[in-house]
């Protein structure tokens, strides 16, 4: 009977150990935004006003495509949140600052630092949490949408209150990225110099081919399937 016992619970480990092995070997689902540890205890109000992009991630880019990108959050009710936004593309001669806005619903009061997009104009779910914040002068967001059967589009922004952050507090936020599958090589520094003007002293023959940049993709506005 004891032999017997001893089989058993040996065969019991080997299940169980071989159980978590697959579990943790199983190739993760890339259509689905993966779990997201927001930031505990947040206060939204905390996080109102002004904010500098210091860092930018978006998956479907293998470079920067921006500069001087400012935002600043609003609260329209206690469920609804609004991001007014600033920017300009590098490829820009004249430096034109182009104006974008976005808006969120807190589908759960309970967890006041995950948001989702309330326009219809984006496809499938588009989540946005805040990882961590000092509030007074770091903040931390990812973005992920999903959509069937493409992958999923995840970006990142790592703000401050000031045009520049501490090298040691922006190595303490990318620490916080690479669980969600944001790749470093591809966090980009975001210009925040020479930005509250439109340039004028430019040579006529570089706006000769100079796209309409109000027509261009926003950084807020994600491509599926890239």
């Amino acid at each position: 009977m004891v032999k017997f016992l001893i089989i058993l619970f040996s065969l019991f480990v080997i299940v169980t150990i071989k159980t978590a092995f697959a579990r943790r070997n199983r190739p993760e689902d890339k259509t689905k935004c993966p779990e997201v540890r927001a930031i505990r205890n947040f206060d939204l109000q905390e996080m109102l006003g002004d904010w500098y992009v210091i860092e930018y991630y978006a998956s479907s880019e293998e470079a920067l495509s921006y500069r001087c990108m400012r935002a600043e959050f609003t609260m329209s009710t206690f469920e609804n949140i609004n991001m007014n936004f600033t920017y300009s593309f590098v490829d820009d001669p004249i430096n034109e600052i182009l104006i974008g806005n976005i808006s969120w619903i807190m589908p759960n009061p309970e967890v006041p630092a995950h948001w989702i997009h309330s326009e219809d104009t984006y496809e499938g779910v588009y989540n946005t949490y805040v990882l961590d914040s000092d509030y007074t002068s770091w903040a931390l967001l990812l973005h992920c949408a999903e959509k069937s059967k493409v992958p999923r589009y995840l970006s990142s922004f790592i703000m401050s209150r000031e045009p520049i952050l501490g090298n040691n507090v922006v190595s303490y936020l990318r620490d916080k990225l690479p669980r969600y599958d944001i790749d470093l090589s591809y966090m980009f520094d975001m210009q925040q110099n020479d930005c509250n003007s439109t340039f004028i002293d430019i040579p006529p023959s570089l706006l000769v081919d100079r796209p309409i940049m109000s027509s261009r993709r926003h950084p807020m506005k994600h491509h599926h399937g890239e």
